[in-house]
């Protein structure tokens, strides 16, 4: 595995309360091929935003960061730049998000009691919501940030309505998705056992039969997949001081 070590001087001399992996290993195939993670935000890239929550959180010790095999040297100039000194390693990600993630969980010191998993590309992540997010995982091994389902959802075939489904109890899951280290490692590796096709990796800890307790989310906490969506965000980050 192809491993960037950064910051080896200013390592936390205590073992780390979390580590958060940040999944940025993507291709950005919706953004026509301009990497979202490095969009200018009044001169800062998005990553930076993102990375700059996990840093300032007094809960985070340590942050890993998965990143595609050729930018693991361009992202550690970059969080080197910015004095995002809670990051200990860029490492190279896998041929898919729950293989990248599963190379981030196993970077981790073993001494990490929790490990938060958070997209890079969810940039406009609040500091409440990380807090309340870790302190519940440190409480019932497994929390995620959930957003009720508004919207009425229906089902269709062939371009027809075939269902209205009862939103009752729907929810929007995001990230950061915060395990105790030892539950998510095996339920990664569980999964990538299986090949299981998994979206999340709340999914990989339902499969092994544990419970997942949610937090309150964020309407701001968006997944950047495409223009409109970084047009959004640009609005959201520029509030920030």
């Amino acid at each position: 595995m192809q491993i960037l070590s950064l910051f080896k001087s200013n390592r936390l001399k205590k073992p780390p309360t979390c580590t958060a992996v940040i999944a940025a290993a993507g291709l950005s195939q919706r953004c026509e091929g301009e990497d979202k993670l490095l969009y200018q935000v009044n001169n800062k890239p998005v990553i930076v935003y993102t990375l700059e929550v996990f840093q300032e959180c007094r809960f985070v010790d340590d942050i890993i960061v998965v990143a595609h095999k050729d930018k693991i040297e361009y992202f550690g100039r970059i969080f080197l730049d910015h004095g995002l000194a809670k990051v200990s390693k860029v490492i190279a990600g896998g041929a898919t998000r729950l293989e990248s993630v599963l190379n981030g969980t196993f970077a981790a010191s073993g001494k990490a009691r929790l490990i938060a998993i958070h997209d890079g590309a969810r940039p406009c992540i609040e500091p409440k919501l990380l807090e309340e997010t870790i302190q519940k995982a440190a409480l019932y091994n497994a929390a995620a940030p959930a957003v009720a389902i508004t919207s009425t959802v229906k089902k269709a075939e062939d371009g027809v309505i075939s269902e209205t489904v009862n939103r009752e109890g729907l929810y929007e899951i995001q990230t950061p998705q915060i395990f105790r280290a030892e539950l998510i490692k095996a339920a990664l590796t569980n999964a990538v056992k299986k090949q299981a096709d998994v979206t999340d990796d709340c999914k990989a800890v339902e499969m092994i039969g544990a419970k997942v307790f949610i937090t309150a989310g964020s309407r701001k906490n968006i997944k950047i997949t495409d223009f409109d969506d970084m047009q959004i965000a640009e609005a959201f980050l520029s509030e920030r001081k």
